[in-house]
């Protein structure tokens, strides 16, 4: 089984690069983003350890922890951010190498793991391969503003708070266009894994 890791800048399409894969090929895909959801909610590994440090302030009316509300927090408070990654990024991890061992028994040969934080968090030690799908800021930008209805002030932070394109490009094995249109992308997407033999 081929385990590959997909990252890039916010907006650069990386949901559009693995919702296609997951279309055309026999392949299981983690969003790290998914995971962590799944493992801080009432159940999950995460939910004890976050709900002790924010309180009970942070969930909704049916005691599912409010996403949005702690994002917001994560994002200005730098010790606050700090805390709930070493309660999340390890659970996450586990999670990952975990469902990679199913989809190896299982006989699945492409296994795809999709993280912001690909890099940071190490995840080259348990991917054969990283992808960088890169996009042009000014491209980046439109998408977030018409996809997401992010304001630019929004947009400024998030991609201030993340590797730049050489940081994603120098540890990164193969990297992906995805300025142009989807056909681009999905000929540069087939181009690599037709050079896989398992696949």
């Amino acid at each position: 089984m081929k385990v590959i890791g997909i990252t890039g800048g916010v907006g650069s399409g990386k949901s559009e690069v693995l919702n296609y894969i997951g279309r055309h090929y026999e392949a299981a895909v983690v969003q790290a983003d998914e995971a962590a959801h799944l493992l801080m909610q009432p159940g999950g590994a995460c939910y004890p350890a976050v709900m002790k440090l924010l309180g009970p302030g942070f969930t909704d009316q049916s005691g599912d922890l409010d996403r949005e509300r702690i994002a917001s927090v994560i994002f200005h408070d730098d010790v606050i951010r700090t805390q709930i990654n070493q309660i999340v990024h390890p659970a996450v991890k586990q999670y990952v190498l975990e469902s990679i061992e199913r989809e190896r028994q299982a006989g699945t040969p492409l296994f795809l793991i999709e993280a912001a934080l690909l890099i940071e968090d190490h995840y080259d030690e348990i991917c054969d391969e990283l992808w960088y799908i890169y996009a042009d800021e000014p491209v980046r930008r439109k998408r977030l503003v018409q996809d997401r209805l992010y304001a630019s002030q929004k947009i400024d932070e998030i991609m201030k708070s993340q590797l730049s394109e050489v940081e994603f490009s120098s540890h990164c094995d193969f990297e992906i266009n995805n300025s142009g249109d989807l056909a681009d992308t999905i000929k540069q997407i087939d181009s690599r894994l037709h050079t896989y033999e398992t696949l």
